[in-house]
């Protein structure tokens, strides 16, 4: 298998703009455009069938954030559709970190991407309306502001391609995300770098004043398969801090602090680990933090989305992407219920080891990993009223490894910990990464875990016989072509 300047005067909305797009007809703008979104959905599910049947198709829960998890998504895709996609609501990096600071709300620039990975490609139009939701504003804040008038005016040259019923629906939302920022014209609204998804998404989670209803329209609106699930793991209007812990007793607030700090300027975050200075300590624990119903930030406890919870009862397997350990996945790991829902299920749970170091894991093993995941759900470092102590393997009992990465594999410490199954995967080298999984050898493995006998979790507990299997799964599944 093969390794993987406007310048003068501020612009103007037309007066086509602001007397056919006003909040006080946008519902019924939806409304009549509802209807053919949905037919447009059903006539696609019906003539691009996926080429696994349905009944066939395994199903998957995945919990991950950012952009690593999205490399595999297409892959992914051509094995099941059958996925929920559990993502974090606390990005405060980028465009999305302007929409927070001026609008509140949680931040969707994570649901977003992976609402653009997912979305169909199958035709012109499909591909118009993926490029004008995936598109970003000029970092320039003039330029930026004068390219976002021509879209929301309707005439910039990404509306090409794009129908009049998604037409109007799209601009409905971006205008009406417009009239929010108008409203609040003391803040000064910053569009460089902005992304029209983001500004879409967030247009209508405000109009809606939900963030499911939001996830759903744009779901519908890029036309991502039908059980696909983008979920967002809480499902709240409020604005959340994502804080850690330092074993040194230091704490850090927001997301973007923790991981990738910034100069503060408008300008894309920076993932060149060698570039982001280290952390003077490791993580303990990571937390929410709300400064809502009091001017202070403190620490709260957001409910998990139960769809989440419904979904981790019933699904074949569970994913702990790559990407962020502590800023992407362990969000959703620590909120209460996730845990108990996790060590009461029988599927595969199956952790995807970074490839490479990063300001969050430097010098960690494999087995520190297993501990971070397990610390996450056991809730181990909060309350200790409401803590777990269910044991690593009844989180995790299989490990994919890229071959070549620079996480030590502590074959001993995963024994001890209980995890009996190591694969290494087929990889593949980023420059600005490093090593990452190869994107058909990791679902080629993730596919035949699923569907292999010998994968299903072995109650004997008898590592040595485990890895023996393992060893030769390996082997088979990382031939290169």
């Amino acid at each position: 298998m093969a390794s993987v300047m406007w310048g003068g005067h501020m612009p103007r909305l037309s007066s086509s703009t602001s007397s056919s797009f006003t909040a006080s007809n946008l519902n019924s703008v939806a409304a009549h455009n509802s209807n053919i979104i949905s037919m447009k959905a059903d006539a696609n599910d019906a003539s691009t069938p996926n080429p696994v049947a349905e009944s066939r198709q395994p199903s998957m829960l995945v919990f991950s954030g950012g952009t690593a998890f999205n490399g595999v998504v297409e892959e992914l895709k051509k094995v099941t559709t059958r996925v929920a996609h559990v993502l974090p609501v606390s990005d405060d990096g980028g465009s999305t970190a302007e929409i927070v600071r001026v609008l509140g709300g949680p931040a969707v620039g994570d649901i977003r991407s992976r609402c653009l990975r997912l979305s169909d490609e199958s035709t012109s139009e499909a591909l118009a309306v993926r490029r004008l939701l995936g598109h970003r504003l000029s970092l320039d804040p003039l330029q930026a502001k004068a390219e976002w008038y021509e879209i929301i005016e309707g005439e910039h040259v990404l509306w090409n391609g794009v129908s009049r019923p998604y037409r109007e629906t799209i601009r409905a939302f971006l205008v009406y995300f417009q009239n929010q920022i108008l409203r609040r014209a003391s803040e000064n609204f910053c569009f460089g770098n902005g992304s029209i998804g983001n500004f879409f998404f967030a247009g209508a989670r405000i109009f809606f004043q939900s963030l499911d209803a939001a996830v759903f329209l744009f779901s519908r609106v890029s036309h991502i398969p039908t059980d696909s699930l983008v979920l967002p793991v809480i499902c709240s209007n409020d604005r959340l801090t994502l804080g850690c812990e330092l074993w040194n007793g230091t704490v850090i607030r927001g997301q973007n602090e923790i991981s990738h700090p910034t100069s503060g300027a408008v300008e894309p975050i920076n993932k060149v680990v060698s570039s982001i200075p280290a952390l003077p300590a490791r993580i303990k624990r990571i937390f929410y933090m709300s400064s809502e119903g009091t001017n202070l930030l403190h620490e709260v406890f957001p409910a998990v989305n139960d769809t989440v919870l419904e979904q981790l009862n019933q699904v074949d397997c569970i994913v702990y992407a790559m990407g962020s350990l502590y800023t992407s996945v362990c969000p959703s790991l620590v909120l209460n219920g996730v845990g108990e829902a996790i060590s009461i299920t029988s599927c595969l749970k199956v952790l995807l080891l970074n490839g490479s170091h990063d300001r969050e894991t430097t010098n960690m093993t494999a087995s520190d990993f297993v501990t971070a995941i397990c610390d996450a759900l056991n809730r181990k470092h909060g309350d200790s009223l409401k803590c777990l102590n269910n044991p690593p393997n009844t989180y995790v009992n299989v490990m994919l490894v890229p071959e070549g990465g620079q996480v030590p594999v502590d074959i001993q410490h995963l024994e001890a910990q209980g995890i009996c199954r190591v694969i290494f995967v087929d990889s593949i080298s980023e420059e600005k990464i490093g090593t990452i999984f190869e994107p058909k050898s990791l679902i080629q493995v993730l596919a035949n875990l699923m569907y292999s006998s010998t994968a299903q979790p072995d109650d004997t507990g008898n590592c040595n016989d485990q890895m023996s299997t393992t060893s030769a799964l390996s082997e088979n599944l990382t031939t290169k072509e």
